[in-house]
């Protein structure tokens, strides 16, 4: 009987760190590790954490009974990097380097491949990332705001829009390299991203106002409005950042970022947060209209994905709008430890070969202008 590929899976967030012990794709350990902020505090910086929060997880599996040499890889959640195509990346030098100096942002994620290899070193084993938030496959046209000092970017929530898309390829017996999906990540950020074999072509900025508005961010709102506002006097730079991001969708209008809440509202007659509900879900759906077009119509299905996929009034809002364009997948939620270890599973079985880092100037073609 052949021996199952053990992986661990490591996905470090702000104040915690989840980490999962897969045999294949079944979870044998799955822990949230919560970290003491107090203890978090009295590290300088953010890569002073590392060697606490390796810790903390060596010592985690050994109170579980995990044997480490039975590990055939460690995969991480992959940090702020330079932009990059889709797919697994064997950690790399030149990635720990980008990773540690912050050139392309800080943030606790960027620990990810940091510990994975000094883990997967130790053991003699590989260390990998996959789907990081910076990956880049849109297309030169899709890059054009139509204000030359600002460029349209890439950061949306690739692990799971690329798991999901997998996973029902799959189920519906093709490969993502075959199908055109719409993928909708609806959470705290809301993106919704143009799949074409394989590649997410085009996609909102989920982070700094562009697309719908979601639980706490504002999306695409009437820019001449917006100028107005920041010079208005009224609010510092801060102030209206925050009411883009934090203050910004639900959050602005209702008070509360958590969807359940506001879907009880609705049941008691707030007629606001109904209206408000529905703005959100028509937003949705008319971004994934969009990306229909980007598409010329060539849609083999639209996936609806995230926390927000829960709830069934939220998603039969946006399914009455767009089913006529393609059947629609409710997979709610967002696994990323799974989604992690499915991307490690991919290589390590040999379907497909690990991507290097940085990869070379005619891989990454569209971001730097070329074409697909």
């Amino acid at each position: 009987m052949v021996e199952p590929i053990r992986v661990l899976a490591i996905n470090p967030g702000s104040t915690s760190t989840k980490i999962g012990v897969f045999d294949d794709e079944k979870p044998i350990l799955v822990e949230t590790l919560r970290h003491d902020p107090d203890e978090i505090a009295k590290f300088n910086d953010l890569f002073d954490q590392y060697p606490f929060r390796k810790q903390v997880i060596l010592d985690t599996l050994d109170k579980e009974g995990m044997n480490l040499t039975r590990l055939d890889a460690v995969v991480a959640r992959g940090g702020l990097l330079r932009p990059i195509p889709g797919g697994t990346y064997a950690v790399s030098q030149p990635m720990l380097n980008d990773l540690r100096s912050g050139e392309y942002g800080v943030h606790a994620s960027n620990l990810g491949a940091i510990i994975a290899h000094e883990i997967a070193t130790q053991l003699n084993i590989p260390a990998f990332i996959v789907d990081p938030v910076v990956v880049d496959e849109m297309q030169p046209l899709a890059k054009i705001s139509g204000m030359p000092a600002i460029e349209r970017r890439s950061i949306f929530h690739a692990l799971n829009q690329k798991a999901v898309a997998r996973r029902i390829a799959k189920q519906n017996g093709t490969s993502y390299e075959q199908v055109n999906y719409i993928v909708a990540h609806m959470g705290g950020g809301i993106t919704v991203g143009a799949h074409a074999k394989g590649r997410v072509i085009d996609v909102n900025n989920g982070l700094h106002g562009d697309g719908p508005f979601s639980p706490e961010r504002a999306g695409s709102i009437p820019v001449g409005d917006l100028v107005s506002l920041c010079f208005s006097g009224k609010y510092f730079a801060g102030e209206i950042m925050r009411m883009v991001v934090g203050r910004g969708g639900l959050m602005g209008y209702l008070g509360t970022t958590d969807a359940r809440e506001v879907e009880e509202r609705i049941q008691r007659g707030d007629e606001k947060a109904k209206r408000i509900y529905e703005a959100m879900a028509y937003q949705v759906a008319k971004e994934i209209g969009a990306c229909a077009a980007v598409l010329e119509g060539k849609v083999d299905g639209i996936i609806l994905t995230g926390g927000l996929a829960y709830g069934k009034s939220f998603t039969q809002m946006i399914q009455e709008r767009v089913e006529w364009i393609a059947p629609v997948h409710l997979v709610p939620g967002e696994n990323e430890l799974q989604a992690l270890v499915e991307g490690a599973l991919r290589v390590v079985r040999g379907e497909e070969a690990a991507k290097s880092y940085p990869p070379v100037a005619e891989k990454v073609g569209v971001t730097h202008g070329g074409k697909y």
